[in-house]
């Protein structure tokens, strides 16, 4: 039987929210940790992990949580953001947590938007290099929303259908 774990890590709430539509997602044996409280995780045979991009990329946290999953390991990523959807922002972060796991069998990633912090906002606006980040960040003020949840459920599912598979 499949062992799951969802952990994450969220400062404003949004990552939280995706973590525990993806718990509700699965069946099964299940556990939800935030990142703090998960240090083990050999009896674990999936882990769903979630992060809030920080100026497009990983958290040094996650990174270091990702690098120290064992060989083979099968996760599945998810992350939430301030990008519009689609775009390379929005993908940046979660194609690098990709290449941070190599030795773990990634079976997916999900991504949804989720409301920004306004000293975030107020701080990243001023640098020129955040300046398209900034003039869409706004917009995402009412995510992450029902849609949003429902679409995360779906996520779990599908990467359960795939760790039965393999």
């Amino acid at each position: 039987m499949t062992k799951i774990l969802v952990t994450y890590l969220s400062h404003t709430g949004n990552t939280k929210k995706i973590a525990q539509a993806i718990f509700e997602g699965l069946e099964g044996d299940k556990t939800i940790k935030s990142m703090d409280e998960a240090q083990e995780i050999e009896d674990y045979s999936l882990i769903f992990i979630g992060f809030p991009v920080h100026s497009h990329s990983v958290p040094y946290k996650i990174e270091t949580f990702l690098k120290k999953i064992p060989q083979g390991k099968k996760i599945a990523l998810f992350s939430t953001h301030g990008s519009l959807p689609g775009s390379h922002l929005a993908r940046e972060a979660l194609e690098y947590a990709a290449v941070i796991s190599s030795k773990a069998k990634v079976l997916g990633t999900f991504s949804c938007r989720g409301k920004v912090s306004m000293a975030a906002l107020e701080v990243l606006s001023k640098s020129p290099e955040h300046k398209a980040w900034s003039e869409m960040a706004p917009s995402s003020h009412t995510h992450p929303d029902e849609g949003d949840l429902e679409d995360a459920k779906s996520f779990a599912r599908w990467v359960m259908t795939l760790s039965a598979q393999d």
